[in-house]
């Protein structure tokens, strides 16, 4: 856009690393792009890929409920190690691992290389899902159609001649992995397939390729086919997962069937409906140097103070977050892998990562992902009640703390990550499901529906009391962290304390008109205060005598303050500063990203600008991008991670423009690196969306309502009433005081 930030990156080269290559993806399947001119390589991957291991009989709940009184009984009397030893035996087994599919790959044919000695361009248009790599005249287009559901490239040239084949040779592949190709030769050009059946499983995936041919001719070279002097290949290519053998010849013929006669363009065109629409609605522009704004991303990133990084970045973390959520939300690392060892499984941690990386998805207008969110949860319920049956004897549903996707079993845990004890996994993965409720004006019944089962969880749990005759979470986990002077598995977890109220005031606010809201409120009301210790600071653990550990890259405790509004400098000013010292105190332990942009939400909350600066600084500072813009999960690009790239957007947000059904904050913690811009189109959670724009002399905010309600406005000048009328624009002008 002229004038206006990049809605894209490139780079001067083809893509050395896998972790460097473009990526594109509609939510299910998603491609790694190279744009290597001599070996054009798109790895393709699939959100349902994940490894089978054989070991199902240890991937179900522990049935501990008989042995949870005696438990409590145990902690309750000051055995604080006691929780150490509540497990069946087993050993800790991580969730099935995410891993890549195989590579398209496109070779020039020996003695006829490019000879373009890989100069050239490759670049990837966010606007529309497209990665693209020219070299003199050849050209290679691909993106993923969000319409249809298929990876398509576009390879032109005056005289092509290459070999094309489906590779499997992928780092980390199982040697045992079996693998069978085919090819056939079809009046477009050629079919191509691969089969891979997992080593000891009746599981397997197949890929599938059509390929049509413009001109010259085609024939078989196994495992693949050869192309000469054509001046177009046009490739469909999709991967099935299954059990049994594939039925390629239907799966051929659907591919030929959508491309019956359609070019590229065509193809193009009914997928930017969906994605251009998605991608447009919310735009940051920070007035960066257009000098700045014209360089590739690799040189961007050395410039880490430049609002033309910031930019890019805020519009990158849209972009993968959209293309990496639709059969499911984003993994560790969105949807992408080019390794089969993908770092923790490439899981669903629902801890804090998957949480953090769709913490933008209703403000920045993306029900896409809140969609995919969903998806993810109402699949998994049924296991969620076999987790409350087996290891708390209660009703209701428990969330696990990791998945693969296709599981919501807690199988993944040990002494010293004792994540079947973690009880507020449930509340936390519903909350943006709530948000986005009260974004649009409309209670979703499935969500009625789950938080009900939370609620009827907490009846069942919640049934041990304190001396003050408050009910006791026990056992309680705060994840990932311990007690200074006691073992994980504890009492009183903040984050526990806090999830339930929020889950049962929650539930009781969907279901109105039942017997079960009062109830629900009087248990909710019936939860210990948080309780400050010697340092002033929100107490991690608010039953007596649990000290705190400091160092730890997770903020769990504060979960109060976000993603929720128990604690808030407006209504419980008191509490915001203990949360706040509790902020100051917390370390960065191992200098995980998503360590540091946790403490830049938590921040912008508590309204401290210099903190939220200080938390993104880290990260532009710590070399956590990749050249795709993809992200790390430590510093020097150590581990691919999708944390900081996907929830970077949602700190710059948070430090702008804050909402809740009855509140607007007005850049509430702006960093110094913010000193003007223009922010258009977030959503507020009281059904209106704004436009923002900001310097050192003053804001205008915008806002176009669709339902009339009275918010409080917040703004450094103090607070004020504001009553908005659906359809009614209402323009809003402060000055600096």
């Amino acid at each position: 856009m002229t004038g206006g930030p990049v809605h894209g990156t490139w780079e001067p080269a083809p893509a050395a690393r896998w972790e460097d290559a473009f990526l594109s993806g509609n939510g299910h399947h998603g491609a790694l792009v190279f744009g290597d001119p001599d070996d054009d390589r798109v790895i393709v991957t699939h959100h349902t890929l994940v490894r089978p291991d054989g070991d199902d009989a240890h991937r179900h709940p522990p049935r501990l409920a008989a042995g949870l009184p005696a438990l409590q009984d145990r902690l309750l009397s000051g055995d604080l190690t006691a929780a150490e030893t509540f497990t069946d035996g087993r050993p800790l087994r991580w969730v099935r691992p995410f891993h890549p599919a195989f590579q398209t790959r496109l070779r020039a044919a020996p003695g006829t290389g490019s000879g373009t000695g890989h100069t050239g361009r490759r670049s990837v248009d966010f606007t529309t899902g497209e990665t693209e790599a020219v070299a003199g005249a050849w050209r290679s287009r691909v993106f993923v159609s969000r319409a249809d559901d298929v990876i398509v490239q576009r390879v032109t040239a005056p005289h092509l001649a290459l070999d094309l084949c489906l590779d499997p040779h992928l780092p980390g592949a199982p040697t045992g992995l079996g693998i069978g190709h085919g090819a056939v030769l079809t009046p477009e050009g050629a079919l191509l397939t691969l089969r891979a059946r997992y080593p000891g499983s009746d599981l397997a995936f197949t890929g599938v390729t059509l390929a049509a041919v413009t001109g010259g001719t085609t024939t078989l070279a196994p495992p693949g086919v050869r192309v000469t002097g054509a001046r177009e290949i046009l490739l469909l290519t999709r991967v099935r997962r299954h059990t049994g053998e594939l039925d390629t010849v239907a799966e051929g013929r659907a591919l030929r069937d959508l491309l019956a006669g359609q070019s590229y363009d065509d193809l193009l065109r009914p997928h930017l409906a969906l994605h251009r629409t998605a991608y447009a609605r919310v735009t940051l522009n920070l007035g960066a140097d257009p000098a700045e704004r014209a360089l590739p991303g690799s040189e961007l990133l050395a410039r880490t103070r430049g609002a033309a990084l910031l930019e890019r970045l805020f519009a990158a973390g849209r972009y993968h977050l959209l293309s990496s959520s639709g059969l499911n939300p984003p993994r560790l690392t969105g949807l992408w892998t080019g390794d089969w060892d993908t770092a923790w499984s490439g899981a669903f941690t629902h801890d804090a990562n998957l949480n953090l990386q769709t913490a933008s998805a209703a403000a920045a207008a993306l029900p896409e992902v809140t969609e995919a969110h969903a998806a993810h949860i109402h699949r998994q319920l049924p296991h969620w009640r076999d987790n409350a049956r087996a290891i708390f004897g209660t009703r209701g549903v428990v969330a696990p703390a990791h998945s693969d996707g296709e599981s919501g079993h807690t199988y993944h845990f040990n002494r010293e990550y004792p994540l079947h004890l973690w009880t507020a996994g449930a509340d936390w993965l519903l909350k943006p499901l709530v948000d986005h409720d009260e974004t649009r004006g409309a209670r979703d019944p499935r969500t009625a529906a789950a938080l009900a089962e939370v609620a009827r969880f907490y009846e069942g749990f919640l049934t041990r009391t304190d001396a003050d005759g408050h009910l006791v979470a026990v056992p309680s986990y705060s994840p990932e962290n311990r007690p200074a002077n006691a073992s994980w598995g504890a009492i009183n977890a903040a984050m526990d304390l806090s999830a339930a109220r929020h889950a049962l005031r929650t539930a009781a606010a969907y279901h109105p008109d039942t017997p079960d809201a009062g109830r629900w409120r009087a248990l909710a009301d019936r939860l210990p205060p948080h309780r400050v210790n010697k340092d002033g600071a929100l107490a991690e653990w608010a039953w007596p005598g649990l000290e705190d550990s400091y160092d730890h890259r997770h903020l769990s405790h504060l979960y109060g303050v976000w993603p929720l509004e128990e604690i808030n400098p407006y209504d419980t000013p008191a509490l915001a500063a203990a949360a706040h010292r509790a902020l100051e105190l917390r370390g960065a332990e191992n200098d995980s990203a998503h360590g540091h942009l946790h403490h830049a939400l938590i921040a912008a909350r508590l309204g401290d600008a210099e903190r939220v600066g200080h938390a993104l600084g880290r990260v532009l500072d710590g070399d956590f991008f990749h050249a795709s813009l993809m992200s790390a999960h430590y510093p020097r690009r150590d581990v691919y991670n999708a944390d900081a790239a996907h929830t970077l957007p949602a700190v710059l947000i948070e430090a702008l423009v804050q909402s809740t059904p009855d509140r607007l904050v007005l850049l509430p913690a702006p960093p110094a690196a913010l000193p003007s811009g223009t922010l258009r189109g977030v959503r507020t959670r009281f059904g209106a969306t704004l436009d923002l724009t900001w310097n050192p002399h003053g804001t205008t905010a915008v806002l176009r309502p669709t339902r009339s309600h009275r918010v409080a406005l917040m703004t450094s000048s103090g607070a004020e009433p504001l009553d908005l009328v659906a359809g009614e624009d209402r323009v809003l002008t402060l000055r600096t005081r």
